[in-house]
C-alpha cells in the first residue's frame, strides 16, 4: 500500500500546509482500499521439555504466547509464564516482545526482550519449550474505513483507522476497557471521546488519577469514607464511584494501584457494590469502568505487582494506543490539527518538506504530546531550524553552552547540614519557587504549565500535589 508523502493531504482535513493560506475542507473520500491481513504459523516442536508436534495457524498482527488460556498460542510448561511474549506485525515485518517471563525468551539462543523476528522461518525458545515460527502469505483482507478521525484523535495510517474503528464500536457498549499505551499518545483523549459516544454521555464522568493520590487515601478517593474513619476524616465524603452512579469513572495510570488496594477494586467490581470506609453498609453501584495505563499490565502480572484477576476484570475490551515512531505518516496531519487548535494557521509555513522530513527521522520519546509542545514551541519562536535533541541526548546548543551555566555557589551550602538533608532541601525549595511560578505564567492550567515546562501532564500534578499547590487529583 502506498503511503500519502509527508506535507501532502488527500485526506482533506484542515489543510495547513504551504500554499494553503489556512483554508479548509471538509470533504473526506475514500483514499485506502482493502488491507491484507497478516498471517502465521506457530508449531509446538517441544513442550516443557518433551517432543511434540502442535501446529496453529494464526490471522491478525497481536499474537500472544504463554501458559494461560487466553493466549492465541497456549503452551503447557511450568518454565512458561502466564504472558510470556507477543508477537505483532508492523510496517517493517514480525516483531518479537517478552512480556517480562521470569525465565525469558530467546531467538537462536539468544535472549530477546524486543527484536525483529528473521522470517520467514525462526525458533523461539520459552521455558523448556520451543515454537518454530513461519510467515505464511496473505488470504484474507479486511475493508478499513477512511475516516483519518475520531473526534479530536487525528491519524491516516492504517493502524490508527483500525484504531477508530474499534473506538467506534467500543463506544456503543458498556464494557469494561482498558487503555494501554505509552505516556503521551492521548489515553486521557481517547477514554474521554468513548465516553462523548456512549450510552451513559449525559451521566457524570468522575476521573481518578491513581498516581496522584497518596496510596493511604486512595481507597477513601474511590470508595467515599464516614466521618471518623480515620484521622482527619471530619465529614462524610463520597468517593468516585458514589459519585459516578449511571456513569464512569476513568481510573488514570491504573498500574499504579497499591497492591493491597486491588483486592477492594476487584470486589467492588465483581459485586456491583461499594463500601465507605468506616461504614458496614453495602452501596450499589451502576458505572462503567475505563481505564488507562502506560504500563504493559502483563508484565506487571507476571512480576507480581498486578492481580491477574483484577486485570481481566478491567480488560474486557483492551485498546493499546500505538506510540508515534510507528505512525509517522501521521505527522502531517497532527501538526495541521494543532495549527488548527492554537489558531496559528498563518505559521504554516514554517512546517516545510524539509522539516517534516527531519520530524520523520525523530524517535519522538513524548508521542504526540511532545509533537504538539514542539509545533507550539516553533509557533512562538517563529523558527524553521530543527530542535531534536541528539543521540547524546541534548541539543548543539545544550552542548556549546554548558560552560557558561551558572553554578550554584558555595555560599548555598551549609556543611554543618547532613548531605541528603541538604540536598533534598535545596530540590524542595527549587521545586517549589519553579512551581509557583509556573502556576502563575499559565494562569493556574496546568495542561498549559506542562506544555511549557515540558513535563507529563500527570508527572506535574503529582508534583503539585506534593508541594500542596494544588487540590489532589484535580484535573482540567
Amino acid at each position: 500500500m502506498n503511503r500519502p508523502p509527508f506535507g501532502s493531504d488527500p485526506f482533506g482535513l484542515p489543510q495547513t500546509g504551504p500554499g494553503s493560506g489556512g483554508r479548509t475542507s471538509e470533504t473526506t473520500p475514500q483514499f485506502y482500499g482493502p488491507v491484507m491481513i497478516p498471517r502465521i504459523e506457530l508449531c509446538v516442536e517441544r513442550e516443557a521439555g518433551k517432543p511434540t508436534e502442535r501446529t496453529v495457524v494464526l490471522e491478525g498482527e497481536l499474537l500472544r504466547m504463554g501458559s494461560h488460556s487466553s493466549n492465541e498460542l497456549v503452551i503447557d510448561d511450568p518454565m512458561v509464564s502466564r504472558f510470556h511474549c507477543q508477537l505483532s506485525r508492523g510496517g517493517g515485518g514480525w516483531r518479537l516482545l517478552d512480556s517480562g517471563s521470569l525465565n525469558g525468551t530467546r531467538v537462536g539462543g539468544l535472549r530477546v526482550r524486543d527484536a525483529d523476528l528473521p522470517l520467514p522461518e525462526c525458533r523461539i525458545e520459552l521455558g523448556e519449550s520451543t515454537v518454530r515460527v513461519r510467515e505464511l502469505k496473505a488470504m484474507a483482507t479486511a475493508e478499513v474505513p477512511a475516516t483519518p478521525s475520531f473526534g479530536a484523535i487525528y491519524g491516516a495510517s492504517v493502524v490508527m483507522r483500525r484504531l477508530f474503528e474499534t473506538l467506534k464500536r467500543v463506544a456503543k457498549s458498556d464494557a469494561n476497557v482498558l487503555i494501554e499505551g505509552e505516556s503521551g499518545t492521548g489515553k486521557e483523549l481517547i477514554a474521554t471521546e468513548i465516553v462523548r459516544r456512549s450510552l451513559r454521555a449525559s451521566k457524570p464522568l468522575v476521573i481518578v488519577d491513581c498516581g496522584a493520590i497518596s496510596p493511604t487515601l486512595i481507597e477513601s478517593e474511590l470508595f467515599g469514607h464516614v466521618r471518623g474513619a480515620f484521622t482527619g476524616a471530619d465529614r462524610n465524603r463520597v468517593g468516585a464511584f458514589e459519585a459516578a452512579e449511571g456513569g464512569t469513572v476513568f481510573l488514570d495510570e491504573v498500574g499504579e494501584l497499591p497492591l493491597d488496594m486491588q483486592p477492594k477494586l476487584l470486589r467492588a467490581l465483581a459485586s456491583r457494590e461499594i463500601r465507605r470506609m468506616g461504614e458496614n453498609q453495602a452501596r450499589r453501584i451502576d458505572v462503567r469502568v475505563v481505564a488507562a495505563t502506560n504500563r504493559r499490565l502483563e508484565r506487571e502480572v507476571n512480576q507480581g505487582r498486578f492481580r491477574e484477576d483484577l486485570y481481566y476484570r478491567l480488560s474486557v475490551v483492551t485498546v493499546r494506543v500505538p506510540p508515534l515512531r510507528e505512525r509517522m505518516e501521521d505527522i502531517p496531519l497532527l501538526v495541521n490539527s494543532f495549527l488548527n487548535a492554537l489558531d496559528a494557521t498563518d505559521k504554516a509555513h514554517l512546517f516545510t518538506a524539509d522539516v517534516f522530513s527531519e520530524m520523520s527521522r525523530y524517535d519522538w520519546p513524548g508521542n504526540v504530546r511532545e509533537l504538539r509542545n514542539h509545533v507550539e514551541r516553533r509557533v512562538v519562536l517563529e523558527t524553521e531550524a530543527p530542535s531534536f535533541r541528539d543521540e547524546e541526548g541534548e541539543n548543539e546548543d545544550e552542548s556549546a553552552s554548558r560552560e557558561d551555566r551558572p553554578d550554584l555557589g558555595s555560599a548555598m551550602v551549609d556543611i554543618e547540614t547532613p548531605f541528603k538533608t541538604a540536598k533534598d532541601t535545596m530540590i524542595d525549595q527549587f521545586e517549589r519557587a519553579y512551581l509557583t511560578a509556573l502556576l502563575a505564567w499559565a494562569d493556574g492550567n496546568v495542561s498549559r504549565a506542562a506544555r511549557k515546562a515540558q513535563l507529563d501532564r500527570m508527572y506535574l500534578h503529582r508534583l503539585l500535589q506534593r508541594h500542596s499547590l494544588r487540590r489532589a487529583g484535580a484535573l482540567e
